[in-house]
């Protein structure tokens, strides 16, 4: 059910990026999706909180910059403070532990993990986990299974890999709980890479949610300013979507666009996070 609503939503996002000349109408979209004007609105109320005439004002290149614009008192207030991880994301504490140089020579050698298959409200992914926390993340195109299968393998070629949904099945119930937050949880991560790449990662987790960052933002964050291109390599490599929020990093000009993921489940992403900010903002 949360595969198909998200599939309908990526759709009407598709689809409204074609034909926003034309300020199509609910039933526009709704004739498109083959839904009742009736069922669309119920689908992008349950699903973002919001209609979808106010969802649309989230995918729009002016938001992103007003998003930027708000980012700058926010990036100085998070280092000024000395914030560092484990950082506040929605309502998981995420706390990140490196591989040692050692073991990133191994490759993984020695390490059990388990793997399943999962939805989730932006489409289904691939979750693999340690006993020292989850160290991949990867959201699913259509028939993408064995292809991030492979990817999990290339990243971790020495591991020694289970798949069983129903050990990983927790942790997805502690990162899309299915009604909702539940109260402050604590998600750890074990990461492997370069130590320029685990710098730009744990910057991303001070991005706040219904927040974005530019490249540049997040190459100033890490006292290099000057390194963008890098930071945009970086950014890319991210392994664990979602939780290490690359989707938050946009260019200057609003345009939504490089995720590994697909630009229309980045654009769902932040129009999501957006309209939930929102609503958190109008409930405080």
């Amino acid at each position: 059910m949360i595969t198909t609503d998200y599939q309908r939503v990526a759709q009407a996002i598709q689809f409204l990026e074609q034909h926003y000349q034309e300020q199509p109408s609910l039933e526009d979209v709704a004739m498109r999706l083959a839904l009742s004007p009736f069922h669309l609105q119920r689908l992008f109320t349950q699903w973002a909180g919001v209609s979808p005439k106010r969802f649309v004002q989230y995918l729009t290149a002016e938001h992103a910059k007003s998003l930027l614009t708000n980012a700058h008192s926010v990036l100085d207030a998070t280092y000024e403070t000395g914030l560092s991880s484990p950082s506040r994301l929605h309502d998981l504490l995420i706390a990140t532990e490196a591989v040692t140089p050692g073991e990133f020579k191994q490759r993984g050698a020695g390490l059990h993990i388990v793997y399943g298959r999962h939805a989730t409200p932006f489409g289904d992914c691939l979750l693999a986990a340690t006993a020292r926390g989850i160290c991949q993340l990867l959201f699913l195109e259509e028939n993408g299974w064995d292809q991030a299968v492979t990817e999990l393998r290339a990243q971790w070629q020495d591991a020694h890999l289970v798949e069983d949904s129903t050990q990983t099945q927790p942790l997805i119930d502690q990162i899309f709980p299915v009604n909702g937050k539940n109260g402050q949880r604590t998600i750890s991560l074990l990461l492997k890479g370069t130590n320029f790449q685990l710098k730009v990662w744990n910057a991303l987790l001070q991005i706040p949610a219904g927040a974005a960052w530019s490249y540049q933002d997040v190459a100033r964050a890490i006292g290099q300013p000057t390194a963008v291109r890098a930071v945009g390599s970086a950014v890319g490599a991210n392994p664990i979507g979602y939780l290490i929020p690359c989707h938050r990093v946009i260019r200057k000009s609003g345009v939504v666009q490089d995720y590994r993921w697909g630009p229309i489940r980045k654009k769902a992403l932040l129009a999501w996070e957006s309209a939930q900010h929102e609503l958190g903002s109008q409930a405080a």
